[in-house]
């Protein structure tokens, strides 16, 4: 088996991070946008439900933004 060098090491260490990254902002927006739904659908609270939904999404936006 070939010997990965340095660099490419590093180059595979950040894709995996960033991919990682990728994938909690995924997990984490899909759990908002449940927990929105549930919110809206059956606990009656349509506006509440909104607020959170397009607000945590911005804050998830800026957040993974911020620290990516």
């Amino acid at each position: 088996m070939a010997e990965a060098t340095q660099d490419e090491l590093r180059a595979h260490e950040a894709t995996y991070s960033a991919f990682s990254k990728l994938v909690l902002f995924a997990i984490v927006w899909l759990v908002l946008l449940l927990g929105s739904l549930a919110l809206g659908l059956i606990g009656n609270a349509g506006v509440i439900a909104l607020l959170l939904g397009v607000g945590g999404t911005v804050v998830l936006l800026v957040s993974f933004a911020v620290l990516g």
